[in-house]
């Protein structure tokens, strides 16, 4: 095992011997599209579904019904390759965060969570629509952004043969940084060039290949997009 991968799993294992299980042995798990922060589904884990969703990118759960553990798609194929998993301040919930190959919900829909209960207040349901509406206004602009990270992910789960980002994750993360030092000095010359035309095509490119990094390191531009989100909150000090 490589001193990389040791401590992968030393981290894992800090991470996993924290968690407060309950009585049971359980922990709730709630999933989560990645890419449009749908909540999908509710589930449990053990520690040995955790470890199985730990190792292999995707969503092991345990029945509690039949006593047994579950690899979510194992049948249907509807699998969720996992970007991130967290856990909460109190230790004892999951936020697992996946790209969903398929429908979540065993009767077909998308997410779990599809039946929805009237509110009596209609001003209640007017400003959380006004805020939804907002927020989509605001983030329709980067929506390209969010559907090429979903396709990277579903390219580094599938490796379909001859697209270039399988080549990309074949060759691994030395191949991705360099392709990520070419397209920055790319960017560089043609902002220096004062040649637009090529400075877009050069931009493009760069953020194509840090999606793809950020897809190897498991870091969602989810995480990103807070980290600038919380840069612009902090008090000025001009």
């Amino acid at each position: 095992m490589s001193e990389d991968k040791k401590d992968i799993a030393l981290n894992q294992d800090n991470a996993v011997a924290g968690i407060r299980w309950n009585e049971s042995g359980l922990l709730p798990a709630v999933v989560q599209d990645a890419r449009t922060l749908e909540v999908l589904m509710f589930a449990y884990m053990n520690p040995e579904s955790l470890r199985l969703s730990l190792t292999s990118g995707q969503t092991w759960f345990w029945s509690r019904s039949r006593s047994e553990l579950w690899h979510k798609g194992g049948t249907s194929g509807n699998t969720q390759a996992i970007t991130s998993i967290h856990y909460d301040c109190d230790s004892d919930t999951l936020l697992v965060k996946v790209v969903p190959e398929g429908p979540a919900c065993h009767t077909g829909e998308n997410s779990c969570f599809f039946r929805e209960i009237p509110l009596d207040s209609p001003a209640t349901v007017e400003a959380a629509e006004a805020a939804v509406n907002t927020a989509d206004a605001e983030s329709g602009r980067f929506a390209v952004l969010g559907e090429l990270e979903r396709v990277i992910a579903e390219r580094e789960v599938n490796r379909p043969e001859g697209a270039y980002t399988t080549y990309l994750f074949d060759k691994g993360v030395d191949k991705i940084l360099k392709k990520v030092g070419e397209e920055a000095s790319e960017t560089i010359i043609a902002a220096k060039n004062k040649d637009n035309a090529e400075l877009r095509l050069e931009v493009s490119d760069l953020i194509y290949h840090l999606l793809v990094l950020l897809q190897e390191r498991k870091l969602p531009l989810d995480e990103i997009l807070e980290e600038l989100s919380a840069r612009h909150e902090r008090p000025r000090r001009d």
